[in-house]
């Protein structure tokens, strides 16, 4: 059985390619949800026109996808609520430059 913790490991692994910092350090998913073999992702980009939006979600899929167990990678986008760098974990805030 998958679990959470093997999901969450591996999207510390995925970087947005526009910024390099893992998408879960960004606050980038919102959820992480198992049903059986089946990994639901709720997640967003930083900005609605992402150019990399495509790529990600598929860098998303692939690695997810490796974990042993998981039959299917679904992955749903929102915008709601819009993210912002205050999603961030701290340690991305600090590497970042980002302070307030």
């Amino acid at each position: 059985m998958v679990e959470k913790e093997q999901v969450i490991e591996v999207l510390k692994k995925v970087n947005d390619p526009e910024i390099q910092f893992d998408i879960w350090s960004l606050g980038l998913v919102y959820n992480v949800q198992i049903e059986g073999n089946k990994v639901k992702i709720l997640m967003t980009f930083t900005t609605p026109m992402c150019p990399y939006g495509p790529q990600l979600m598929d860098d998303v899929r692939r690695q997810i996808s490796a974990i042993d167990g998981v039959g299917e990678v679904v992955i749903d986008l929102t915008f709601s609520p819009v993210w912002s760098p205050e999603k961030m974990t701290e340690e991305a805030k600090i590497a970042l430059g980002i302070t307030g």
